[in-house]
């Protein structure tokens, strides 16, 4: 408890992309992870890439509560471009499915109160064989700027990932040199990563806003759980570069899809929020079931999510199974409060509850007595002095989520702290 108050007090935002923005993990909707690069509007009307599906989610993240809740930006990934660029050089949107430009699409989203995201990126093609920016930095970042955008996704296909230590950061001196605010999200260290380079997350923390770290996510628990795996493996060197203004990214949320179980989206909603993740939903909005829509908008959760120490949390014990499959792990974060979530997930498929026991040691707590609240509401509150071990039990493929609440009084914590810190001054 003293450690927290302590990193609180000493916590330095000079890594801090100079833009004010993402002070908190972003959180909004973009189009790829559900829509991909729909682009036939005649054979599907509802899922295509176009002006229709963004004013129509605009209205859906207003009148079901997702902006209320926090969800604020609303992004268009890849497959939005002509293929080819004018006469002047500049970026088209696709004449026919957005029929009145991306200005106008700005207007609208603004109009109801949220921020407008694209998607870029800094080769010389998109992944999705779309122009790039290459060689045309400055006029696409001014039509950006005149279309009002508020985040710019920057992918990194058709780029030599070496050549990204230089040309992102020189990319977001462009961007911040306009004068207008744009969050600036970067897939610079996952191209890095996935060539076996080792990325520069402190310059990466300095220059971007969100850094997407590892292999894009697909519709499936097995693509959530290995994403999970690889940061719990390497969280020594990624957390410690998150903080406010600047966060690791590991991707969409799933929820609402079709490759997830209700437990396997809860585990991803806690994951997400004890690693401090900007939180981007990819479904419709117009179809999601009630029970996907009801974890995304979970607002104890959401608050995790969104503590203002900004402390990415930790994969901090596992259980193991056959060969070197986990079975159990417990994921931690700290809170500005002095308060903890823990988040325990089950790997097992065996069919019925797995029932385990916890000592404060397992899970590195602090001895204290604590009022323990189930984050998904599905247990009573209940208190915990660690005289005996901590019991839960989880659904396979699921999870238990739980903020425990200290019930020493914050003014007894900040006496102890105040007395270490002039102790430790003397002692200097």
């Amino acid at each position: 408890m003293i450690r927290l108050i302590l990193v609180f007090l000493t916590i330095s935002h000079s890594y801090a992309l100079n833009n004010g923005l993402a002070m908190t993990p972003p959180m909004g909707w973009l189009t790829w992870e559900r829509l991909r690069c729909i682009t036939d509007c005649e054979k599907y009307p509802n899922e295509c890439i176009s002006e229709s599906l963004i004013k129509r989610t605009a209205d859906l993240m207003v009148s079901e509560g997702y902006l209320d809740a926090g969800y604020e930006y609303l992004g268009i990934d890849d497959c939005w471009l002509e293929k080819t660029r004018d006469d002047k050089g500049r970026l088209v949107p696709d004449r026919k499915r957005f029929p009145n430009g991306m200005k106008a699409i700005a207007d609208y989203i603004h109009s109801k109160g949220l921020k407008f995201g694209m998607y870029e990126d800094y080769g010389n093609l998109t992944c999705a064989g779309y122009p790039g920016v290459l060689g045309n930095e400055k006029i696409d970042i001014n039509t950006f700027v005149e279309w009002e955008i508020d985040y710019l996704k920057l992918d990194g296909c058709y780029i030599d990932p070496i050549q990204m230590d230089k040309g992102y950061p020189d990319f977001g001196k462009l961007l911040n040199a306009t004068g207008r605010s744009i969050l600036y999200s970067c897939s610079w260290p996952a191209y890095q990563e996935e060539k076996k380079i080792l990325p520069n997350y402190a310059s990466i923390a300095e220059h971007c806003n969100l850094g997407r770290n590892y292999d894009d996510i697909e519709d499936s628990w097995a693509s959530l759980t290995k994403i999970m795996a690889w940061f719990g493996d390497n969280q020594d060197r990624l957390a410690q570069h998150a903080g406010p203004g600047h966060w690791n990214d590991p991707d969409m949320l799933l929820i609402g899809n079709f490759g997830l179980s209700v437990d396997q989206a809860k585990v991803q909603m806690a994951v997400w929020a004890i690693l401090a993740a900007p939180l981007l939903i990819s479904t419709d909005l117009a179809t999601i079931r009630p029970e996907f829509k009801q974890i995304l908008l979970n607002r104890d959760i959401i608050a995790v999510n969104q503590d203002k120490l900004g402390k990415q949390g930790l994969r901090v014990g596992k259980k193991m199974g056959s060969g070197s499959r986990s079975k159990l792990e417990i994921w931690k974060r700290e809170l500005y409060d002095g308060s903890f979530a823990m988040a325990f997930v089950s790997y097992r498929d065996d069919g019925i509850p797995y029932a385990a026991k916890f000592t404060y040691y397992d899970m590195q707590l602090p001895q204290s007595e604590f009022e323990v609240q189930d984050l998904y509401k599905e247990e009573e509150i209940r208190s915990w002095d660690g005289t005996s071990d901590f019991e839960v039990r989880i659904n396979p493929s699921g999870v238990k989520f739980y903020k425990f609440i200290s019930k020493k009084s914050m003014s007894e914590i900040w006496d102890i702290t105040v007395k270490m810190m002039v102790k430790n001054q003397v002692c200097n």
